[in-house]
């Protein structure tokens, strides 16, 4: 049985996503850091033919740490953008909760004043 997006979003909380949003951007904004500062991710016993001669293998070493290296910047920014992506929609959202509690607010007034209106002349 699909369950309707009110719903969906009914069951998010959002106050703990509001509140793990800039812990998340702080994070992903120090990763993005460490990763810029070209930081070398540590060797992992890669398999290298071991008949080839050693230069060979630091070549080819060398070359797979510089694509690991690539690998791991380019996974950094992605996690930055999601991440200030992420903010900019927790914003849009309490932006409209916002609007909402104005809008019902607004309602709720105007309601009064119409039943004032209608039922007004009918207790004088």
């Amino acid at each position: 049985m699909p369950i309707s997006w009110i719903t969906a979003f009914k069951v998010i909380p959002w106050a703990d996503v509001i509140e793990a949003t800039p812990a998340i951007v702080r994070g992903a904004k120090q990763l993005w850091g460490k990763v810029q500062r070209n930081e070398p991710p540590p060797a992992s016993g890669g398999a290298i033919d071991s008949a080839s001669t050693p230069e060979q293998r630091l070549a080819a070493l060398e070359a797979r740490v510089q694509q690991l290296g690539d690998e791991a910047r380019a996974s950094s920014e992605l996690i930055d953008q999601l991440a200030q992506h992420n903010a900019r929609l927790v914003e849009a959202v309490q932006t409209l909760r916002v609007r909402t509690r104005v809008l019902m607010v607004v309602v709720v007034v105007l309601g009064g004043v119409l039943a004032t209106a209608l039922l007004g002349p009918g207790l004088r």
